[in-house]
């Protein structure tokens, strides 16, 4: 599917194709057609406007409830364990017999950037990119592995710095931890396994430690273990943000804006697995 829409040319369009396949376009249009059903006339056809009308408007509450998504992320994603500490002492020691020699490199995906942060007076990252550019310098820090941060200017973006330069600024003021190396081009996920693993392949790097959230996991783990059939390295992933809710249970299933975009990350996922985006 990737390949068609590239080759259509119209990659650009990509975010927009994915929101109008995502809650809520496709139930607000079923509530539309419902309506126009159940205008005055003979039949069955208002009934079945009205089932529409109901589905519809079930349909958006469910997909506002963080209850639902969990539910879809266990039924539809595949879920890779957080690495344990016995793992993180393994990668440690690694670090410790080949002082000089980047075997390893921890690997950060970017997952969106703020152009400009008026309070910042410069770029910022989202709160997804932000908590994966902590977690995967804090593993830097545990294991003493370099870090690599990817991400460009996504198809969505409007023209500014680019995530990874964004990143690499957060990680040198804000957290006294340079990056190793700055991937700054890529669009998407597929391009970031595309543009990142050759630059790691240069530096000697054979192996990457795989840092982004639990339910964009599998995804980037398939894009990026195709990238890497060829070179040999080794992709192990580490994915963050599984921490479970510590709402009450019957929160999970009233609406709220975090339910719907928990949702809507879910279903995009899938999406992209099925039709290998």
């Amino acid at each position: 599917m990737n390949s068609i829409v590239s080759a259509l040319g119209i990659a650009a369009w990509k975010p927009v194709l994915t929101a109008l396949l995502l809650p809520p376009v496709p139930l607000l249009i079923a509530i539309l057609i419902g309506v126009w059903m159940m205008r005055p006339r003979p039949g069955k056809g208002a009934r079945r406007g009205m089932w529409l009308v109901m589905a519809g408007v079930l349909g958006l509450w469910l997909s506002a409830c963080s209850g639902l998504a969990g539910a879809l992320q266990s039924q539809l994603l595949e879920a890779s364990p957080a690495l344990g500490g016995a793992r993180l002492a393994e990668l440690k020691s690694q670090a410790a017999a080949a002082p000089n020699k980047p075997g390893i490199a921890i690997v950060v995906l970017g997952g969106g950037a703020e152009p400009y942060a008026p309070e910042y007076g410069s770029g910022s990252l989202s709160r997804e990119s932000l908590e994966r550019l902590r977690y995967g310098l804090w593993l830097g820090r545990q294991t003493g592995w370099p870090v690599a941060f990817s991400g460009g200017l996504g198809w969505a973006a409007r023209a500014g710095e680019p995530e990874a330069d964004i990143a690499a600024r957060i990680a040198r003021e804000d957290f006294q931890q340079p990056l190793r190396w700055v991937e700054n081009t890529s669009r998407d996920t597929r391009e970031n396994a595309a543009r990142t693993l050759p630059l790691l392949k240069d530096a000697g790097v054979t192996h990457i430690v795989l840092v982004t959230h639990g339910w964009h996991m599998q995804r980037a783990r398939a894009l990026f273990d195709g990238a890497a059939a060829t070179s040999g390295m080794r992709i192990e992933p580490a994915p963050m943000g599984l921490a479970e809710s510590s709402q009450l249970p019957v929160l999970d299933w009233l609406p709220s804006t975090d339910g719907f975009r928990q949702t809507r990350l879910v279903l995009r996922e899938w999406l992209g697995l099925r039709l290998g985006a």
